[in-house]
């Protein structure tokens, strides 16, 4: 058994039961003043808290999320199945798709970071799950490519509220070194949506019937099952601990454990300093340049694997049978890396060791001999490892930003910068001239970001162990910081809070 005694300041101990919100101060530390009792201990087996909570969560946040990267790669592998012939869509058009899928998803992270602090969060991702579903199901109405672009643009505007939601729910729930590798068992959802997704087109391609196509058969399936997870989301997902569904206990056991974190659970107050903090700190934009180049590959591939494997000379069907094995390298990076990062308390220095193979992937597809046709799959195969790298940058970044406006405003950053590497690698794929079926330059680009990306985790790493150098060595000077009482519930920003410690 686990015991958390209540550690009460004296001003609190003297003050009634029934305390008045504290301005500015986390949702979690109200709830405590007003909830705990004095004096008193939870006995609460926290081993057995976890597996409560992870029943609870973690199976909504996979759903949301697997979900989320099935219904925007199904444009993959409808290309393979008639959707350009039946639309009218040219190449050159349907490199914009997921252009257009990206822009808007970028346009859309502030406001819909703005808007997810200020409502319930796991109400407003289910409505946005349901609101997607939605624009899925109407692509099997399409007839042109007028309207494939336009719910293209909505779908990103839907799914750009994913991310940053999962990633604020991961950190109200969850401790630092508990968050790595419960943030990689929902990122699953990019490997798990290839495999499904790959699975989908095969099947649906031995549809013959006269009445729809087979890809429209496809989204009208898809969309009815993402429709039907977002109304579960909206039903089962509790917004925190405070309103979930624990015993009185177990809610306040919930919070007092997260104290170790510093980044509070939850305030509703959109705080403009704390976002200028954000955006001034270089460490932002270190993380930023990463994530961006970093995700070059990811963009790349997801929208072109099905059209580059088909250009070594496989057929549709088995295209979709050769998608499979890209699920399973991204499936085994993100456990790998996530737990190792987990257990080493090494985001960033993970992050490398998944994106070098990526760059080795790139070469492969780029150099080898067109006879050799087998190693440019492996290649193909390899460079999923790199978007095995970005929930090891959401893990960071809950780990590395406290008060509540700061999270949100990293959180959009960090979903834009991944929107920029989306937009880049779809672009580096030009139909024109003498780059199809090979492509080479953007094969090579994937090799040249992804090297970009490694320079980047370095300097962060360095940054970071430098701050808390830093830190270490004022406290020593002082005698030790004169800690404040109920502060890791206070809403201070890991700049204001010098008791704070940086994970890299």
């Amino acid at each position: 058994m686990t015991d958390i005694e209540k550690t009460r300041s004296p001003e609190v101990e003297n003050a009634e039961k029934s305390v008045a919100p504290i301005a500015g101060a986390d949702a979690a530390l109200q709830f405590l003043r007003r909830e705990e009792v004095d004096g008193t201990i939870v006995n609460i087996d926290e081993k057995t808290l976890v597996r409560k909570i992870d029943w609870m969560v973690m199976p909504l946040m996979f759903a949301c999320y697997i979900l989320q990267y099935l219904d925007k790669t199904l444009i993959n592998y409808a290309n393979v199945m008639g959707l350009k012939k039946d639309t009218g869509t040219t190449a050159s058009q349907f490199s914009y798709l997921a252009l257009a899928f990206y822009v808007s998803y970028c346009v859309f992270e502030i406001p819909q970071g703005y808007l997810m602090q200020r409502f319930p969060t796991a109400k407003y991702l289910g409505l946005q799950v349901i609101l997607w579903g939605i624009c899925v199901t109407m692509n099997c109405a399409c007839k042109n490519f007028a309207s494939l672009v336009a719910l293209r643009v909505l779908l990103g505007c839907f799914e750009s509220a994913v991310a940053p939601s999962l990633i604020l729910v991961t950190g109200m729930w969850y401790k630092k070194s508990e968050q790595p590798f419960r943030i990689g068992i929902w990122y699953l959802g990019t490997g798990c949506g290839t495999i499904v997704g790959a699975l989908f087109s095969y099947g649906f391609q031995h549809y013959n019937g006269k009445a729809f196509r087979s890809w429209q058969i496809m989204f009208l399936v898809c969309g009815i099952v993402t429709i039907a997870a977002g109304i579960c989301v909206v039903l089962f997902l509790p917004d925190n601990p405070m309103t979930s569904r624990l015993s009185h206990d177990e809610k306040i056991f919930a919070i007092e454990r997260l104290r170790e974190n510093k980044t509070g659970v939850e305030n509703k107050t959109f705080k403009v300093k704390q976002a200028i903090e954000c955006i001034m700190s270089p460490n932002t934009w270190i993380i930023s340049l990463f994530t961006a180049s970093s995700n070059v590959s990811n963009g790349a591939i997801s929208s072109y694997q099905a059209t580059i494997i088909k250009g070594l000379g496989y057929t549709s069907k088995q295209t979709a049978l050769l998608s499979i094995p890209s699920g399973g390298v991204s499936i085994v990076s993100i456990l790998a890396g996530t737990f190792v990062a987990g257990r080493t308390n090494s985001r960033a220095l993970n992050s490398c060791a998944l994106t070098i193979p990526s760059i080795i992937g790139g070469a492969l597809m780029a150099f080898l001999p067109e006879s050799a046709g087998a190693g440019k799959l492996v290649g193909n195969y390899m460079t999923n490892t790199g978007g095995a790298a970005l929930p090891l940058m959401y893990s960071l970044a809950a780990a590395n930003y406290a008060g509540h406006t700061k999270k949100i405003t990293i959180n959009a950053i960090l979903l834009m910068s991944f929107c920029v590497g989306n937009i880049i690698g779809p672009l580096t794929f030009q139909p024109d001239g003498k780059n199809p079926p090979e492509y080479i330059p953007a094969k090579i680009a994937i090799m040249a970001t992804g090297a970009v990306a490694v320079v980047a985790a370095l300097v962060l790493v360095t940054l970071l162990w430098r701050e808390n150098r830093k830190r270490d060595k004022e406290e020593a000077a002082m005698g030790g910081y004169d800690h404040v009482v109920d502060s890791e519930f206070m809403d201070k920003t890991d700049k204001e809070n010098k008791e704070f410690r940086y994970s890299y």
